[in-house]
């Protein structure tokens, strides 16, 4: 009873600790700029959420950043999961050489930190004319995006029986019709799954929208609210958390 107890509490208090970072975050972009003090509040001042959330969408102009991440999180992770798709079949299905190195040259991907790749990526995207561009940052989201996506659609096809390509191929079907009719149709759950994670990563993403973009025509949401950030001595703390809060909502 005693053990019970002492872990029920335990867990209360490890809890607590861990949402106490998002509830400062709650109470204090609901605190007005005209109560806020220059320092954290620990109790609710009010409810300016709204007005805070709006001074926040217009100093930043969220409203195309927000546009650009949407676009960005919704084709490229499409984009990805279906490279990745292709690629599982092929490692799974097809009979390609060595399968074994090719899925560790591909889910290598997810093994490097961002920063390994940002270098070279920059230096690319300028000489080619695709710094600062939508293409330019998606072509690096789907790339970024592929590896973690092949690893979930593969392993579920690895789940499927062999039977079915058997039969196929005896029924004499392409390849191309194995995977369309098929191994595409029985992979959808696993392709909506690796689609939610990458476009949840997007979404959030940050680093790359920073480094390769720099106009708000082209920047993703949470470049343009780390710029919001930057001004703080123009907007206030509130103002900067009650639009964090907004445009984390998708992701």
């Amino acid at each position: 009873m005693t053990g019970r107890i002492l872990r029920n509490t335990a867990i209360i208090v490890l809890a607590m600790l861990w949402l106490l970072p998002t509830y400062l975050m709650v109470v204090n972009s609901m605190t007005s700029m005209s109560q806020y003090e220059g320092s954290p509040t620990l109790w609710p001042r009010g409810f300016a959420f709204f007005d805070n959330m709006a001074a926040a969408w217009s100093a930043g102009d969220l409203s195309i950043s927000v546009l650009n991440s949407l676009g960005y999180a919704t084709v490229c992770a499409a984009a990805a999961v279906v490279v990745a798709t292709m690629a599982g079949f092929a490692l799974v299905v097809m009979p390609v050489r060595r399968p074994a190195l090719w899925f560790w040259l591909i889910y290598s991907g997810t093994l490097l930190p961002l920063q390994v790749f940002v270098r070279p990526l920059f230096a690319a995207s300028a000489e080619t004319g695709l710094y600062d561009t939508h293409l330019g940052l998606g072509i690096v989201y789907v790339a970024i995006c592929v590896p973690f996506a092949f690893f979930v659609v593969r392993n579920y096809l690895t789940t499927l029986p062999a039977e079915v390509t058997e039969a196929g191929r005896l029924d004499g079907a392409s390849w191309w019709r194995l995977f369309r009719s098929i191994h595409l149709p029985l992979s959808r759950p696993a392709m909506g799954a690796a689609f939610i994670f990458q476009f949840v990563w997007v979404w959030n993403e940050l680093f790359f929208g920073i480094t390769l973009t720099f106009s708000p025509q082209v920047r993703p949401v949470m470049a343009a609210l780390a710029g919001l950030q930057g001004s703080q001595t123009t907007v206030g703390p509130p103002v900067v958390l009650a639009g964090a809060l907004a445009v984390s909502l998708p992701g």
